[in-house]
């Protein structure tokens, strides 16, 4: 029997009771709604519960902090963080250098009961790809990438189930470029499908085919994006250059006839280069913008990018993809005045919204467009979050003791560490919250408070008070996980993680 609809929120008794009576079809959005009940009552609260300091950069992930180069596990679901694993001390060589959390798909079995597991996959320093498992740090898979070049970093291409291992680049030596010498090679990708672990190829990007200014190369979205040194990024099918320049389909522990019927994945021969791009492919898409900086996004396709004239910095234009207009009301600029600027990105919720966060502002956009229309897409705002300040137009001049007038030559930083300022946005995808780090700077303390807004509509729903400082200076990362809060910030050349747990701040009434 399907269970009763009715207007209106249910409480938390019913519906726990809904899922003691085994009613599963929506039972993970019931779950979520009970805690993000729980955690906006006002006798619940977040307190500080554990902190620790690093002299190697502090990770967080799914409820899970890495010290020590990832060797060091410790596991938030308690209300103190406890230790998962710690590996032994590795040598320079078996340093991990990298590493990404994978987490199983839920709608199908995998053919092994580890790859149905949470496993961590890790890049050593002497090029080995290995594959741990989250929960105890045991090796499960291990795989030799190359003896040349040398991989370096790992990144996700999500939507494709994908992702891929970039090298260092190739930098050619004053020595090479007066003799004449020049390889043409800039840098390699290893990409691998993943549930479970396999290779699609290794290619190389390099200057004869997509030209002498290539400085930079990444998958999205099953795109190859390649960026240029005249600050022109162009975007490429991935899909069409597998189809079209795989040599060989390889396939990890098996025989290659391009390592001479070696095994792929061993030492010393590693996976051999299988995907040779002779000639440029067709770009889908190119574009010239500052900082090579281009985002694709929406609904329909918009990308947002700033180009390159001068009286163009600091603005971002939102155009359709379909054929470069930009949108009605799609230049937007803050006109900050500040150290650090404002960004501006696609709505992680992939509503195909937009985020436009500034020091002072925080507006969420939205794109109304339909597609194959002759007219322009508008961008319109959804909602918009503003900082509390005194904003005093006589505070720019000043009356001396004799009485002159003295006005100052410079204004007050929209980012002033004394004034109220917006410093890091996080969505919180399973509660649907946005969760904004804000300080004030009253009496020179340094404070930071958390402000947590309906992702919907931008209501303010509660506010949670850091208790450590927050020094701007400094770099600091923000994580909002369900019932947990963690600020990882770098002093210097010292990490400190701090986490915070939800608790109840009532006082328990004893009985007579």
């Amino acid at each position: 029997m399907a269970p009763h609809h009715r207007k209106g929120a249910a409480n938390a008794a019913e519906l726990l009771g809904r899922r003691s009576r085994g009613i599963r079809g929506t039972i993970i959005r019931y779950n979520m709604n009970v805690l993000r009940a729980l955690l906006l009552q006002g006798d619940r609260n977040f307190l500080k519960v554990w902190s620790r300091t690093s002299k190697s950069p502090i990770m967080y992930e799914n409820g899970q902090i890495y010290f020590d180069q990832y060797r060091s596990c410790y596991s938030c679901v308690h209300s103190e963080p406890q230790v998962r694993y710690k590996l032994p001390k590795r040598s320079k060589l078996e340093r991990f250098e990298d590493a990404l959390l994978c987490q199983s798909p839920l709608n199908g079995t995998l053919a092994s009961a580890s790859d149905q597991k949470a496993s961590l996959l890790a890049l050593t320093a002497n090029n080995w790809l290995c594959r741990l498992s989250a929960e105890t740090g045991e090796e499960l898979q291990r795989v030799y990438l190359s003896p040349s070049p040398k991989f370096r970093y790992l990144s996700w291409d999500v939507s494709q189930e994908m992702f891929y291992v970039k090298s260092v680049q190739n930098k050619e030596t004053s020595t090479a470029r007066l003799a004449g010498i020049s390889h043409g090679t800039v840098m390699h990708l290893a990409v691998f499908q993943i549930f479970p672990l396999q290779i699609v190829g290794i290619l190389e990007i390099n200057k004869k085919v997509f030209g002498s200014g290539v400085t930079d190369a990444v998958l999205s979205q099953g795109v190859l994006v390649v960026s240029h040194s005249n600050k022109s990024v162009k975007l490429y099918s991935f899909e069409h250059i597998v189809q079209r320049y795989m040599t060989e389909n390889l396939i990890l522990g098996k025989q290659s006839s391009l390592l001479g019927g070696k095994t792929v994945g061993d030492v010393p021969f590693g996976i051999p280069v299988n995907i040779h791009i002779t000639d440029c492919p067709a770009a889908l898409f190119e574009v010239s913008c500052s900082n090579n900086s281009v985002q694709i996004g929406g609904y329909p396709w918009h990308y947002i990018y700033t180009p390159l004239h001068k009286h163009h910095k600091g603005t971002h234009h939102i155009c359709s993809l379909t054929d470069s207009r930009t949108a009605t009301n799609g230049i937007q600029n803050m006109d900050c005045c500040s150290l650090e600027s404002d960004w501006i990105i696609f709505h992680p919720d992939d509503s195909g919204r937009i985020i436009h966060v500034g020091p002072t502002t925080i507006n969420v956009l939205t794109i109304l467009g339909e597609l194959n229309s002759s007219f322009p897409s508008k961008v319109v705002k959804a909602f918009s979050l503003a900082t509390h300040r005194n904003n005093n137009p006589d505070a720019q001049v000043t009356v001396t003791s004799s009485g002159r007038t003295v006005k100052r030559r410079f204004h007050q930083l929209d980012d002033d560490p004394d004034q109220e300022t917006f410093r890091t946005v996080e969505y919180e995808d399973e509660l649907d919250l946005l969760a904004v780090a804000v300080t004030d700077g009253e009496e020179g303390a340094g404070r930071a408070r958390i402000r947590l807004h309906d992702n919907q509509c931008g209501q303010l729903l509660r506010t949670l008070d850091l208790s450590e400082q927050w020094d701007e200076t400094y770099r600091h990362e923000l994580f909002v996980d369900k019932d947990t809060i963690v600020h990882i910030e770098q002093r210097k050349s010292t990490f400190c993680c701090h986490l915070y747990k939800l608790v109840t701040s009532r006082k328990e009434k004893t009985q007579k």
